[in-house]
């Protein structure tokens, strides 16, 4: 089990950046991949204050697309899952939002009417 703990800080320019803590002190090793491929040019160094170490993940061009592209962040050691990137995007998403949207209003609009009787019928 990896005592790896790792705080997204910022996702700004292509390049997502993360706190890594837990690891005793030693340079953690982190793999990030995207559909089984690993990612290149992940970085991690130590911050100067020794608080943690920076984690730094340049977005693949590939995994910019429609619809939703995970990538996942594991603890090289170990193998276990310690974070994961997800970027969403494009008409497919869109679509899909449009209907959650439509889907919601539908509760709310059944919710409305079911208040509406019980106030009726009780008051």
């Amino acid at each position: 089990m990896t005592n790896l703990t790792l705080t997204k800080t910022k996702f700004q320019q292509g390049v997502w950046e993360g706190l890594l803590s837990g690891s005793g002190g030693a340079l953690p090793k982190v793999d990030v991949t995207h559909q089984g491929t690993s990612v290149a040019d992940v970085t991690v160094e130590v911050i100067p204050d020794r608080t943690g170490f920076a984690l730094r993940v340049p977005i693949p061009p590939e995994a910019i697309a429609d619809g939703m592209q995970t990538l996942l962040i594991a603890d090289a050691d170990t193998d276990e899952q310690i974070g994961t990137i997800t970027l969403m995007a494009g008409e497919a998403l869109a679509d899909d939002m449009r209907v959650e949207v439509d889907l919601l209003r539908a509760e709310l609009d059944m919710l409305k009417r079911a208040f509406r009787r019980h106030c009726l019928e009780t008051g």
